[in-house]
């Protein structure tokens, strides 16, 4: 007889960490910009604002291709088109490092964005093929608490490559560049021969386990839509549509702080390294919530307050951050802040996969994501506008509050719609 518990717990410890690493070295690569700036700037000779769109290019770029790139997956195989993936966007942030002038910065972020589209929502994707509904809040909360850590990592590691200026005939900025994207390459060729596409094919697992995980997903997935395993009608489910808009606002605050973060941080007069030992905290801090608050939504009906009470507290504490003038107390403030903002964000994404399934879970994961998305490009556009408007580095903390409360109180709306299905429950609790 199979163990529910332990068939979790053995593929939990067979893709979490691994894919928690692949997301790890992606975040990195996609906020390594926010550490390089501080030298980057200066040595090609842009503004704050021009320097911000460059950034932001990298949103376009994975706005454009997500939704393609995850329908590729669920043809190919997480295997082979996460390997891909991976050494694509490895080889563009080596060439960053490269970098002559504006205009080549501008090329290399969209092709990043193009490179790496289509990997967190593919995760999403891969969760609903080896965890039931129940489980899925929490590994999206664990998978995300690598990001969370890949933040704590890039802070010194940005800080110290940023020291080595001159190394070897390297700007610091371009060791940056360097040091970060040939770890995606070497993963991109383990993932190729480490990840397992699918339960069916999987070596670690049992015959009966598989034929029990896929009972308890049949079962699952019995009571959906007729078109839920259609990825173009995905596309045009209202429901997609609406949490694609409801999205927007956590991107935007989460990338608009880790973007400007060190920036801020810098006004406090440290050096380069102590900054990205600064830094470290607040992503500890968020790294706990986004084990605590997933992992209590799991256990109840009604998860819609798990996302938005979060939100809240998250708008409220970029408020205040703004408004005191005391530096330990903004940096305290600014650390609740991001817990807030990442914290509901795997809740969230366990309600798109009780309505979606197959090409359809691929899609619309995709399309909400690529929307939500541009919230990054918006915060990295708005928020240097913001500064080069008010010269203050904390100002842009208004908007980025303004932005997180919008998004919770379009949670709220959406999750109070009634459903016309019983999967699609866990939209309204």
């Amino acid at each position: 007889m199979v163990s529910e518990k332990h068939l979790i717990s053995k593929i939990t410890w067979r893709l979490m960490p691994f894919l928690g690493l692949l997301y790890l070295i992606a975040y990195i690569d996609r906020q390594n910009v926010s550490y390089a700036k501080l030298q980057m700037v200066g040595a090609l000779g842009l503004s704050e604002y021009a320097y911000g769109l460059g950034a932001s290019l990298f949103f376009i770029g994975y706005f454009l291709f997500e939704v393609p790139s995850n329908l590729f997956l669920n043809r190919f195989g997480a295997s082979r088109w996460f390997a891909r993936i991976l050494v694509s966007w490895g080889a563009v942030t080596i060439a960053l490092a490269y970098t002559q002038n504006a205009t080549m910065f501008y090329i290399l972020r969209f092709l990043l964005g193009v490179c790496e589209a289509g990997f967190f929502p593919g995760v999403l994707y891969l969760l609903t093929l080896w965890f039931p509904k129940d489980y899925r809040g929490r590994m999206v909360g664990l998978f995300m608490i690598f990001s969370a850590l890949a933040n704590a990592v890039g802070a010194p590691l940005g800080g110290m490559l940023l020291d080595l200026d001159g190394f070897l005939g390297y700007a610091g900025w371009e060791w940056v560049f360097l040091a970060t994207g040939i770890p995606a390459v070497i993963a991109g060729i383990v993932t190729l021969f480490y990840l397992d596409d699918r339960p069916e094919t999987a070596s670690f697992l049992a015959d009966d386990e598989k034929r029990w995980l896929h009972d308890r997903l049949a079962q699952e997935n019995a009571g959906m839509e007729e078109h839920a395993d259609d990825g173009f009608k995905a596309l045009t489910n209202p429901l997609v549509l609406l949490m694609s808009v409801c999205y927007i606002g956590f991107p935007l605050a989460a990338y608009g702080l880790s973007y400007w973060l060190p920036t801020i941080v810098k006004e406090f007069g440290v050096s380069n390294t102590v900054n990205g030992l600064i830094n470290i905290i607040p992503w500890v801090v968020v790294a706990l919530a986004l084990y605590v608050v997933p992992a209590a939504a799991d256990r109840v009906k009604n998860k819609i307050p798990y996302i938005v009470l979060p939100a809240f507290v998250g708008a409220v504490s970029l408020v205040l951050s703004a408004v005191l003038t005391n530096e330990v107390l903004q940096f305290a403030f600014l650390c609740i802040a991001a817990a807030g903002i990442f914290a509901g964000q795997p809740v969230f994404w366990s309600l798109p996969s009780r309505f979606l399934k197959g090409a359809g879970a691929a899609a619309g994961l995709a399309a909400i994501n690529s929307v939500g998305n541009l919230g990054g490009f918006i915060a990295q556009n708005v928020v240097p506008f913001i500064r080069d408007q008010t010269q203050s580095t904390i100002a842009p903390m208004f908007f980025l509050a303004a932005c997180l409360a919008a998004a919770g109180v379009l949670v709220m709306l959406v999750g109070s719609r009634p459903t016309r299905t019983e999967t699609m429950d866990g939209l309204k609790g």
